[in-house]
């Protein structure tokens, strides 16, 4: 824009840009789409699997039951697909907003994995608050992404206490900065719905009132030459859900001392939404977690340990935590848990072979074992105890081989036993549910 004097008035007139300012402007936005394209990282990963089950049919937490009539079959067990966006650094270096966005494709369909953002404070870098779809921060388990897992599924504790790993919610991270010294301490704590992530079709939106706090604090240290790695963690889960016109049994004794459920509310005593003390549910966990890597002369070696108690509200068949959009329509039972797992891993020496082994136990009610379960209560509250209050324990090994820097194949055998009853039909001795995965990982 310019402007001519016309008789002492001036007039403006429009300056054509030349050739070089539009090529100058054509450049500078072609840079700023290609920084903010750099910005944008796309990671993914594919698992491919062929297993075999002593049984067909057979119930397991390797991949989810085997249809009826089915031992044999071949899975997309994951097929994830994820976009990080990070802000640019800004004076003081720190990156003050990411997004996050995941979806897993299988044969079963697609379901979402991670939606959220993460904002950090802008001024000294140690404060988050990461809002949506994320990790549940509860232990080491949970959280740890299934690419980098060296066994094919999590234990069954982790994924009936935590359906899908995720929950929605918002959380605040406390972290010092890479450069601080005090950046191996780590405080997670939020609230979330308590609903857990869909699985493929699914709605996890919230029902209640009730929102789940959790929170997990974690030390991780190395020695100078990072040979050595090691952390703990403590974490800590307080929340529930909202009791409808349902029936809420907890453990106790009959008359004659035989150990079953009694009933603690009557559906009919139930008090309207929000008012009264036992309209909602109590759901308590703690869980301790350790960790070592030694880097040496044989191998990486690798163990991880966590244990896990608490109290689940759940059902008559099932103590899965409630992963749906609806109040849980059966009946309530409470049951008192505990469960833990034990990793072992060893490179051997510096080559793509790796030796995996594991030890887990989820058990579902603490109160009563053996032939405790399933014996026949007297009275009208009352109700026996059954198979979903059997203890289960699973031995895996396995061997893994690392066929490029983005591929590895592996080989791992499940053992599972669970507890006995004389007193309960089907569970008089162990059940045939071992099984066998061949499994091939492609990671971008």
């Amino acid at each position: 824009m310019s402007a001519i004097f016309i008789n002492g008035t001036a007039v403006a007139q429009e300056v054509e840009a030349t050739p070089l300012d539009t090529l100058t402007a054509s450049v500078l936005e072609m840079k700023h789409d290609i920084d903010v394209i750099k910005r944008i990282k796309t990671s993914g990963y594919i698992q491919t699997q062929f297993q075999y089950g002593d049984s067909t049919g057979a119930a397991q937490y390797n991949g989810g039951a085997f249809v009826p009539g089915d031992d044999k079959r071949f899975m997309i067990r994951r097929g994830r697909v994820k976009f990080v966006y990070d802000t640019p650094l800004n004076d003081k270096g720190i990156s003050t907003s990411q997004f996050v966005f995941q979806v897993d494709i299988t044969e079963k369909g697609i379901s979402m994995r991670d939606v959220y953002g993460k904002f950090t404070d802008k001024w000294i870098g140690w404060f988050s608050i990461t809002a949506g779809m994320q990790n549940n921060p509860f232990g080491f388990e949970v959280g740890y992404s299934s690419s980098s897992r060296e066994t094919p599924e999590r234990g069954r504790m982790s994924q009936i206490l935590f359906p899908n790993e995720r929950d929605l919610g918002a959380m605040l991270t406390i972290q010092g900065p890479k450069t601080s010294n005090w950046h191996w301490l780590k405080l997670e704590a939020g609230m979330f719905n308590g609903n857990g992530a869909p699985g493929v079709g699914g709605n996890v939106s919230d029902f209640d009132k009730m929102k789940n706090f959790i929170g997990h604090l974690t030390a991780n240290r190395s020695n100078k030459a990072e040979t050595i790695k090691y952390g703990l963690g403590a974490s800590y889960y307080n929340g529930g859900y909202r009791i409808d016109t349902v029936n809420v049994y907890d453990f106790s004794q009959d008359p004659s001392g035989v150990k079953g459920y009694e009933i603690a509310v009557n559906k009919n005593d139930v008090k309207p939404i929000g008012i009264g003390s036992r309209d909602y549910t109590k759901r308590n966990y703690v869980g301790f977690d350790g960790q070592l890597n030694i880097d040496w002369t044989p191998g990486l070696t690798v163990l991880r340990a966590e244990y896990i108690q608490g109290h689940q509200p759940a059902t008559s068949t099932s103590t899965t935590s409630i992963n749906s959009n609806t109040p849980v329509t059966s009946d309530i039972y409470n049951r008192a848990f505990n469960g833990a797992y034990f990793y072992f891993f060893q490179n051997v020496l510096h080559s793509p072979w790796q030796i995996v082994a594991k030890y887990d136990w989820y058990d579902p009610n603490t109160e009563i074992k053996g032939d405790e379960i399933g014996k026949a209560v007297t009275g009208s509250n009352m109700k026996a105890s059954n198979a979903t209050d059997i203890k289960y324990s699973t031995v895996g090994v396995g061997l893994t081989y690392r066929w490029d820097s983005s591929t590895k194949l592996s080989f791992y055998y499940d053992m599972v036993t669970n507890e006995t009853s004389n007193n309960l039909s089907g569970y008089t001795k162990d059940l045939s549910d071992n099984s066998y995965t061949l499994r091939m990982q492609v990671k971008f």
